[in-house]
């Protein structure tokens, strides 16, 4: 089969090579799946150039990045119905604590991480779904419904962000989202009532005035530590940060007092990690919101498999609007 790989860390076109290699075959528990998309998410970009704490080298001699993807069931192994071969499917986890994730052909991986899409859902929308549909999921419900809350969802331009969005306003959330300027009428249309530029000096004070000054009752956040001070300042006593990312300031300093005398929670949610019973949760929320269609995944760029290095790079880049695919065929 025809997959994309990589030996060592390094910049995407220096270390990404297309060539072919041996078709995996199913396990005991496990489908192949014959992959027609594959998502590209920061995630997969910072594990391929190295960029983890503590990490040095490669976990396994070649590695076929990117965990998220769609397509059909083209095999099973042992104790897997057989009645699930030709069945569309996404997947999630395809390269996490693996050495063989999505950007191929095929994919072997547990029968459960193959998720039946649902009907009329493309195989583009289900290869958005695992690391960016999750992760919304994940944030705006993990501390059960929003109807009649207040959620500030920062980032609400990027692929998790404008899911979440979504997702928060159709469950009758009243959103308040960030972005650059040049986004804003984006967000709006996602279903946000308020989207303020997150560069503005005066932030803090707009999100409390269009919270009448109550505060904000769950915050999704994409910049923990840059926006640390800024939380301590909107947030609701009782209040929820539910945190995915830190990228700027992965070391951050907390301004405890304000957090504890507003008895804040801190929910950090890695969704590699995330268990059972909660993903399957999250599962059931985007389905629902895809077959309502109050979901719609945005697409910034979809290339051929050939150019990974290229959907690398783009995925990378500030002020991406929507998610990053690999056209596998």
């Amino acid at each position: 089969m025809r997959a994309v790989s990589y030996t060592r860390f390094g910049a995407p076109v220096d270390v990404l090579e297309l060539s072919e290699v041996d078709t995996p075959t199913p396990g005991v528990g496990e489908v192949l799946v014959r992959l027609h998309v594959s998502g590209v998410n920061p995630s997969d970009a910072k594990a391929r150039a190295g960029n983890r704490p503590g990490v040095t080298k490669p976990a396994y001699p070649r590695i076929i990045p990117q965990s998220d993807g769609a397509g059909v069931i083209e095999a099973v192994g042992a104790g897997v119905n057989p009645g699930r071969i030709g069945q569309r499917v996404w997947v999630w986890n395809g390269q996490w604590q693996r050495s063989h994730g999505t950007a191929a052909e095929f994919i072997a991986l547990p029968a459960v991480q193959a998720v039946p899409l649902p009907e009329g859902v493309s195989f583009d929308v289900g290869a958005t779904l695992g690391i960016p549909g999750l992760t919304a999921a994940q944030t705006v419900f993990g501390g059960g419904d929003v109807a009649g809350q207040t959620l500030l969802i920062s980032g609400g331009a990027g692929a998790v962000g404008h899911n979440a969005v979504q997702l928060a306003h159709a469950a009758g959330a009243h959103v308040i989202a960030t972005s650059s300027a040049s986004a804003m009428e984006r967000v709006r249309a996602a279903g946000a009532a308020h989207v303020f530029d997150y560069a503005d000096p005066d932030l803090a004070a707009q999100i409390m005035a269009a919270t009448d000054g109550r505060g904000v009752t769950r915050a999704i956040e994409v910049e923990f530590g840059q926006n640390a001070g800024l939380l301590a300042e909107v947030m609701a006593p009782n209040g929820t940060i539910a945190a995915y990312g830190s990228g700027k300031d992965m070391a951050p300093t907390l301004p405890f007092g304000p957090y504890l005398f507003k008895a804040l929670k801190i929910d950090i949610t890695l969704i590699y990690i995330l268990p059972w019973p909660a993903r399957e949760a999250a599962i059931a929320r985007l389905h629902a919101a895809l077959e309502a269609g109050t979901l719609r995944p945005e697409i910034a760029l979809r290339l051929p498999l050939a150019d990974c290095a290229a959907a690398h790079e783009a995925v990378m880049t500030p002020g991406r609007a929507g998610a990053v695919l690999l056209d596998i065929g």
